[in-house]
């Protein structure tokens, strides 16, 4: 019987309103509540969940879970606080259930005082719970920054986390361990929190992950991976988590925090029984549509996200991650009337970051032929000089992409502006997009076309002092598209022009560390790994304080991670 089939007759025995308390009753009912949400019923969901979210620890994580997945899924801030502050709730209540203990006394110490058989089955499962809180709120201080300090503070925070899933991980293999009724579930916790521990750790910069190595900290991102896959793959509460941060990881984290490697082969064999069991679940219909765009199947990657749009009406803020990738799937076609389309509509309707949505609007517009129409009578001048007014902060951070943005519309304050090249193109590169249209020739072409028609005008252009910096910007840019083509000579100089001119850069500092990133990419492809790795350390050490410098560091740890076999051991062989 396969896993879904096994869940299916689970919960179609299980009535969501039964007062039973017992470990057995949550864990049937909160998977019968997942069900609902996984069918679009969210509403329905969070009613059934909330009855109890201040008596069972497993009601109380499932309905701060439900509630992270909707602040993943839209980016709104007031979602992510929320979710935050119930996902602190949860573990107030988890605690109730944890074994009681003296304050010098942790779980790893009782563990190693009383062995596993001083636990009760609860008290397990109170401590896997009450482990998953503290991942779950790590990830969501992820969500709000990207800044590595972030993963400093948050590291230290979830060292109580890290230690406690390690010691669950012995304790199931130990000859003292019994298990219990619920064991499934509790393995299933447990290989969902090793599994994402090792994988995340293993994709951290060099620099973040040595302070974490100081306190214990190591990650093996194949074994990350294996872990999370066997959570998946059995019947178990925690099985649906392990599917989403697969998915998650192969069609978003390597993307945007790697250098797009993720096994898309993978993540339609995940996919597939989901689809079948929710043909209309939105989350399912949006992992579909997002697997089409990174194969570069545009048209049918349109299809599938127009439909997760359709599929429901309750949660609008979810049709906003559809429209986001909507107009990335405009832009790489290079319908710049259609991506202005859904940028503006995530301006008019979404709460992220007005900043970053207002800067697009503007870049569109930029693109935009002399006779084109613009609609609504908008002009990119005026529009990019708005968006350093809409800048916000969430926790008291400010977005990453709206700092970028913000850079980007200075030279629209001056008395005479001079224009920025192909922005378009540039926030593209920033989330990764020459990886997506590298998959077809046609569209590396025609993107190639258009940075073809930039550079004839810069070479135009009278000298002015942000000329070099946008003469190296087209020269990344051009180099990655005719790296996608296989001109490999032509796409070296490109990038070497950028790195060759670095003490004539005066504004975007960003443009030299990642021309080295991308010419170490293509040496990789060329079997040349030492004269790879040397251009990575070289970016890696020599530049500091640049726009979006976090996610090129991690995208040099992804690509010294494929130059080099991972020799750093996970929470598996921690003695």
């Amino acid at each position: 019987m396969s896993f879904l089939s096994s869940w299916r007759l689970s919960i179609s025995r299980t009535d969501l309103r039964m007062p039973s308390s017992s470990l057995k009753a949550s864990l049937d009912e909160c998977m019968g509540a997942l069900d609902l949400f996984l069918s679009n019923r969210f509403t329905d969901a969070l009613t059934h969940l909330e009855a109890k979210t201040k008596d069972s620890m497993y009601h109380a994580l499932t309905y701060a879970t439900i509630m992270e997945m909707q602040a993943m899924m839209t980016f709104d801030p007031q979602d992510i606080l929320a979710a935050g502050n119930m996902m602190k709730e949860a573990q107030t209540i988890c605690q109730r259930f944890r074994k009681k203990s003296t304050v010098a006394d942790s779980f790893n110490s009782l563990v190693h005082k009383h062995g596993a058989n001083q636990f009760t089955e609860e008290e397990l499962h109170a401590e896997v719970c009450y482990a998953e809180c503290l991942l779950h709120r790590a990830a969501l201080t992820f969500l709000q920054d990207e800044n590595m300090i972030s993963f400093i503070k948050g590291g230290m925070k979830v060292r109580n986390s890290y230690q406690t899933y390690r010691e669950l991980q012995h304790l199931v293999q130990s000859a003292s361990y019994i298990q219990g009724e619920n064991h499934c579930h509790f393995e299933g916790g447990v290989k969902l929190g090793v599994g994402a521990f090792n994988l995340t750790l293993s994709m951290l910069p060099t620099r973040v992950l040595r302070l974490l190595e100081f306190v214990g900290f190591s990650g093996d991102k194949e074994y990350g991976l294996a872990q999370l896959h066997e959570g998946a793959l059995t019947h178990n509460f925690r099985a649906v988590l392990c599917t989403m941060l697969l998915l998650c990881y192969y069609t978003f984290m390597s993307f945007v925090l790697g250098t797009g490697d993720g096994d898309l082969e993978d993540a339609e064999r995940l996919l597939q029984p989901y689809l079948k069991r929710y043909p209309k679940g939105a989350i399912f219909l949006f992992f579909a549509g997002r697997i089409e765009e990174i194969k570069g199947n545009l048209d049918t990657a349109i299809a599938r996200f127009e439909e997760c749009c359709e599929a429901q009406q309750h949660w609008k803020q979810f049709h906003h991650m559809c429209y986001w990738e909507l107009m990335w799937c405009f832009t790489y076609k290079r319908q710049w009337k259609m991506a202005y389309f859904y940028a503006d509509l995530l301006c008019k309707e979404n709460s992220w970051s007005k900043a970053t949505y207002t800067y697009m609007k503007a870049a569109y517009l930029s693109m935009f032929g002399k006779d084109d129409h613009k609609p609504f009578g908008d002009d990119e001048n005026e529009l990019f000089r708005k968006v350093p007014d809409m800048k916000q902060k969430i926790a008291g951070k400010s977005l990453p992409t709206e700092k970028f943005a913000i850079r980007k519309t200075r030279r629209y304050f001056a008395e005479n502006p001079h224009r920025l090249p192909v922005p378009p193109l540039e926030m593209m590169y920033i989330w990764n997009g020459y990886t997506v249209i590298g998959k077809h020739r046609h569209l590396t072409e025609g993107m190639l076309e258009t940075l073809l028609e930039a550079e004839e005008e810069l070479d135009t252009c009278p000298a002015n002092e942000y000329l070099i910096d946008d003469k190296c910007l087209v020269k990344l840019l051009k180099g990655l598209c005719l790296k996608n083509l296989g001109k490999v000579a032509e796409a070296e100089h490109h990038f070497s022009y950028v790195y060759m001119n670095e003490k004539n850069v005066k504004f975007d500092h960003y443009l030299v560390p990642n021309a080295l990133l991308e010419h170490s990419l293509l040496l990789l492809e060329q079997g040349k790994k030492d004269e790879a790795v040397k251009f990575l350390e070289t970016a890696k050490h020599d530049y500091k304080n640049y726009s979006m410098e976090s996610r090129t560091h991690f995208r040099i740890q992804s690509a010294l991670l494929r130059a080099r076999l991972p020799t750093t051991n996970g929470i598996h062989s921690a003695s």
